[in-house]
C-alpha cells in the first residue's frame, strides 16, 4: 500500500473511533454533532485512501495543493470503473450522513437516540466492509472488537423508529405548545434527509419548516411529507451489541434525479440510473461533432487524460462488451481545448515519441 494512503487511512480509523467513543459516552453536551462530524472525516479520509491505493487521484485538477472534498470522493468511487468500492445503497447512506453532519456543523439539528444509532452502527458496518475489501485491512487490525456503539433499544425497523420520532415531534407543534424550536431541530432532520434523497444539498428553512408544522397540525403523516424518507429501510443481520447494519432502500425505488447543472444538486442526483443516457456518445460521435477524425481526437483525449474523469468518461459493460462511452460534458471540453491547442502538434508530437 502507498505510504499516502496508508496514512489517511489510520487518520480515518482514529475518527471512527473517536465518533464510537462519543457516542458511547455518558453525557450529552455536543454528543450528536461530535458524532456526525467524526463519522463523515472518517468516510471522507477512508475514501481518499481507496482512491490512492487504486492508483487515482485525489488533488484538484487546477489547484494540486488542495484535496478534493467529500461529494467528489463519494462519486468516484461511486461511478470511476477504475475506483469503483460503493454500491448505490452505500452512496445514499454516506450522502445523507454527510448532509446530516452539514446541518449538524453548521446551524442545529436534533437527533433521537435511536436514530443516532442507525447512522453509527451502520457506519462502523460500512468503514469494516471497506477497509477488508478495497485495502486488505479488517479493523480487527487496528481497533479492538469492543469499539462499537452501543444503544439499549436498537431499532429494528425505521418505519417504527420514525413514527416514534414523528409521535414526539406532533406533540410539539400542538397549539399552544412552547416547543416549536424544538421541534424544528427534530424536523431538520428528516427534512435534511429527504433533501439529500431529492438530490439536492440543502439545509431545510424556517420557512419550509414552518410549512411542515402546518402540514402535521392538517393530519398528514410523515410518510406524505417525506416520501423518500419512508423508502429507506435498515437490513439487520445477527443479533446483540455486534449487530451489523446497513441502510437500504426499498426495492424498485429510484433515487429521484435533478438537472445535472443545479449547483446544489448531490452526488446521488448525478448518478444516472441509465448511465447510457449520461454518457451518450462514442468516440465515432465525437469526431463527427468536432469535425476531426477519430484518432486525432482520441490523441487529444489521451492526451488530457479525460478517461481518468468520470464526469468526461466511463467504461460500460454490456454483457461481454465493453463500450467506452462520453457524456455531453466531454464534448464541451474539447471544445474548449480544440480553440486552445492545435491538434496537429499534439498528434505530431506523439508519432515522434512512438
Amino acid at each position: 500500500m502507498r505510504k499516502e494512503a496508508k496514512i489517511l487511512h489510520g487518520k480515518a480509523v482514529d475518527s471512527l473511533v473517536l465518533g464510537v467513543d462519543h457516542f458511547n459516552r455518558a453525557w450529552d453536551r455536543g454528543r450528536s454533532e461530535a458524532v456526525l462530524i467524526m463519522l463523515d472525516r472518517a468516510f471522507e479520509l477512508l475514501l481518499k485512501a481507496i482512491i490512492i491505493h487504486k492508483g487515482g487521484s485525489i488533488r484538484e485538477a487546477r489547484k494540486e495543493e488542495l484535496t478534493i472534498g467529500f461529494d467528489l470522493c463519494l462519486r468516484k468511487c461511486l461511478s470511476d470503473a477504475n475506483l469503483k468500492c460503493l454500491t448505490e445503497d452505500d452512496a445514499v447512506a454516506l450522502q445523507s450522513l454527510n448532509t446530516l453532519r452539514d446541518a449538524a456543523q453548521h446551524y442545529v439539528i436534533e437527533l433521537s437516540e435511536e436514530h443516532l444509532y442507525v447512522y453509527a452502527q451502520s457506519a462502523v458496518t460500512l468503514f469494516g466492509r471497506l477497509c477488508k475489501d478495497e485495502l486488505g485491512l479488517p479493523m480487527k487490525g487496528d481497533i479492538p472488537e469492543r469499539i462499537l456503539p452501543v444503544c439499549a433499544r436498537p431499532p429494528k425497523e425505521l418505519g417504527a423508529l420514525f413514527d416514534a420520532e414523528f409521535a414526539d415531534i406532533r406533540g410539539m407543534v400542538a397549539p399552544g405548545s412552547r416547543k416549536r424550536m424544538d421541534a424544528r431541530a427534530k424536523l431538520r432532520s428528516l427534512a435534511v434527509l429527504q433533501a439529500s434523497l431529492d438530490g439536492r444539498k440543502s439545509q431545510a428553512s424556517d420557512r419550509e419548516l414552518d410549512k411542515i408544522v402546518r402540514q402535521i397540525n392538517d393530519g398528514q403523516d410523515w410518510r406524505d411529507i417525506f416520501p423518500g424518507v419512508s423508502t429507506l429501510t435498515i437490513d439487520p443481520e445477527g443479533n446483540g451489541p455486534g449487530l451489523v447494519l446497513k441502510i437500504t432502500r426499498n426495492q424498485g425505488e429510484a433515487v429521484q434525479l435533478v438537472g445535472e447543472g443545479d449547483p446544489n444538486a448531490s452526488v446521488i442526483a448525478v448518478r444516472k440510473v441509465n448511465d447510457l443516457d449520461f454518457y451518450s456518445m462514442g468516440l465515432r460521435d465525437l469526431a463527427r461533432k468536432l469535425g476531426r477524425t477519430q484518432p486525432k481526437i482520441l490523441c487529444l483525449i489521451e492526451h488530457d487524460e479525460m478517461q481518468k474523469d468520470p464526469d468526461y468518461f466511463k467504461l460500460i459493460r454490456i454483457g461481454r462488451q465493453e463500450h467506452k462511452r462520453y457524456s455531453p460534458k466531454a464534448l464541451a471540453r474539447l471544445k474548449d481545448r480544440l480553440k486552445e491547442v492545435d491538434v496537429e502538434d499534439i498528434w505530431e508530437a506523439r508519432k515522434m515519441a512512438a
